[in-house]
């Protein structure tokens, strides 16, 4: 094992223990008997995952709608149409998540549907700018040479063009992730549920022990995803 993934590991293992610790903390030590009832592992669990679940989804409809968007937009017959499809998808990015999640709702009403879509077009760009880029900066000798061998268009693609283009895109699908985690807290106030429930009650009975655990799990959560990307990049590498 590289030095490189041992620390890789280690940083999932430290941010692991930490959102454990802080889970246990508030449970076994709340403030007050009206955090002891607020605040159970069953409830934390299941807010967990509620929340993995919407930035999950989201995630993977934002992966399967912008790599095979980069794609088509990088063939020459398309080309016309990158400036005004980059552009729409760079306004989605520029509008706050609130506000998205807020325009969702007046479009879809509330529930987790909302906040899955809202997140989806939010995790949009960095997938999308970052399968144009590494599409475009392959190397035109390369896909000459391809080619000139007989290759056909689409196995171009296939073999050299996406495999070139992966890590650009492994790293756009990285920061749309990571960000979703955080922004995924917005579900709770379109009734989605998720982490942001934790943030909204400990407001409600001014408890600061709760609205520390539910902005701390998602952070850790991003540092432990974020750490699990490198990981996997050693292990591909390796």
């Amino acid at each position: 094992m590289t030095d490189r993934r041992l620390s890789a590991g280690l940083k999932v293992g430290a941010y692991l223990a930490a959102a454990v610790a802080l889970t246990l903390y508030v449970v076994e030590w709340p403030q007050d008997s009206l955090v002891a009832r607020l605040v159970t592992f069953p409830h934390v669990l299941a807010l967990t995952g509620q929340h993995l679940a919407i930035v999950a989804l989201s995630s993977v409809l934002a992966i399967l709608t912008a790599v095979p968007l980069g794609l088509m937009l990088t063939r020459d017959w398309a080309r016309q149409w990158t400036p005004r499809v980059v552009g729409f998808v760079n306004v989605c990015q520029t509008v706050p998540s609130l506000a998205v999640v807020a325009l969702a709702v007046g479009l879809l009403g509330i529930g987790a549907t909302t906040a899955i879509v809202a997140l989806w077009l939010y995790a949009l760009l960095p997938i999308l700018n970052n399968t144009l880029t590494g599409l475009d900066g392959v190397d035109a000798a390369t896909l000459q040479a391809a080619r000139g061998m007989g290759m056909r268009p689409g196995r171009v693609l296939r073999r050299i063009e996406v495999p070139l283009a992966l890590p650009l895109i492994v790293a756009g699908v990285r920061t749309a992730v990571t960000v979703n985690i955080g922004s995924a807290i917005l579900a709770a106030f379109v009734g989605g549920g998720g982490l942001g429930d934790l943030i909204i009650a400990g407001n409600n009975i001014s408890r600061v022990q709760v609205v520390v655990l539910g902005a701390g799990l998602p952070m850790l959560m991003a540092l432990i995803v974020d750490a699990l990307f490198d990981v996997a990049a050693e292990e591909t590498a390796g």
